[in-house]
C-alpha cells in the first residue's frame, strides 16, 4: 500500500531518529567487540523501552524473570546463528528470542533490527496498516516474514537499510495512520 515516494520525507523525522541511530552505533560497536554477540540485562531493557515506549511498564513483572545470564545466553544463542535459508535463520532467531519472558514476535523483532539494521525491521501494527492495508495487533514469524519481504523490497528501491525504511513507515503511519491507508485504497 505505501510507496516509497511517501516514505522519503520522514526517513530522519520520527521523533526518536536520534536514540535509534544512537542504539544502532552501540549495537554495532558491540558486535565488533563481543564474539558472539549477546546483550546484556540492562541492554536488553534499552531495546524493550525504545520499542515499547508507554506500554514498557505493561510485562514489567513477568520480564522480572529475565536475569543478566538467561539475557546473555538467549541473546548470545539467537544473534549468533547463521544458516543459509534465511526463512529458517530468522525462525530459529525469533524462536530463541521468545523463550525471554515479556518478548514475542514484536519485541524479538526490535532486537534484530537494532542489531542487523541492514536485515531486520520491527513490526507493528502502524508497519503493518501502512503496507497491507490491515488492522492487526499480534504477529506470527510468518508474519513477520512477510512484512520482512514488503520492506526490504522498499529498502532496495530506494537504497536504504531495512531498518530505517521501517522506521520511516511507522514515522508515516504516526502522523497519517488510517486516512492515509484509506485515502491509498480509494485512490
Amino acid at each position: 500500500m505505501i510507496t516509497a515516494v511517501q516514505l522519503i520525507p520522514h526517513k530522519t523525522s520520527s521523533d526518536d531518529y536520534t536514540l535509534t541511530e544512537q542504539l544502532k552505533a552501540y549495537f554495532a560497536q558491540m558486535k565488533q567487540e563481543r564474539h558472539p554477540m549477546y546483550l546484556t540485562l540492562d541492554e536488553f531493557d534499552r531495546v524493550l523501552q525504545w520499542k515499547l515506549r508507554g506500554q514498557y511498564g505493561r510485562q514489567r513483572e513477568r520480564r522480572k524473570a529475565n536475569t543478566d545470564d538467561v539475557i546473555r545466553v538467549v541473546t548470545g544463542a539467537a544473534l549468533s546463528i547463521e544458516h543459509p535459508d534465511k526463512d529458517y535463520e530468522i525462525e530459529l532467531r525469533f524462536g530463541i528470542l521468545c523463550t525471554l519472558r515479556g518478548v514475542g514476535v514484536p519485541v524479538a523483532s526490535a532486537i534484530l533490527a537494532l542489531v542487523f539494521p541492514e536485515r531486520y525491521a520491527v513490526i507493528d501494527f502502524r508497519g503493518w496498516r501502512q503496507v497491507f492495508g490491515e488492522e492487526r495487533t499480534t504477529f506470527s514469524v510468518s508474519d513477520y516474514r512477510r512484512y520482512l519481504r514488503e520492506v526490504q523490497n522498499l529498502a532496495q528501491e530506494l537504497g536504504w537499510p531495512v531498518q530505517e525504511v521501517d522506521l520511516a513507515i511507522w514515522e508515516y503511519d504516526r502522523i497519517n495512520g488510517r486516512k492515509a491507508v484509506a485515502t491509498t485504497a480509494a485512490g
